[in-house]
């Protein structure tokens, strides 16, 4: 049975990312005026998620594609799509 902690199995995901992100975050004065908590900066495992300044910055990069962002916001401002074709996470066996 592996024992590897959570960062060791990130290690193993790659990512063959596109130009456009597939992450969209609708409307950051919601985020700034309505959710002092900042819930997707803390759901979101692959931390794609950080407040910076006064806008919500996503790096779609690494995302995992789990879908948690989709229903974790509580407020529906994020729009997450499947990344086109042939973009998007690799998952590596170990």
């Amino acid at each position: 049975m592996s024992t590897n902690n959570i960062e060791e199995k990130q290690y193993l995901l790659r990512f063959k990312c596109d130009t456009k992100s597939h992450l969209t975050v609708l409307d950051h004065d919601i985020c700034m005026t309505q959710c002092p908590d900042k819930l997707c900066t803390v759901f979101c495992p692959a931390e794609v998620y950080k407040w910076e300044g006064l806008r919500m910055q996503v790096g779609y990069e690494g995302c995992h594609e789990c879908g948690s962002c989709r229903i974790g916001c509580p407020y529906q401002n994020i729009k997450w799509e499947y990344p086109k074709g042939g973009h998007g996470i690799v998952f590596r066996l170990a």
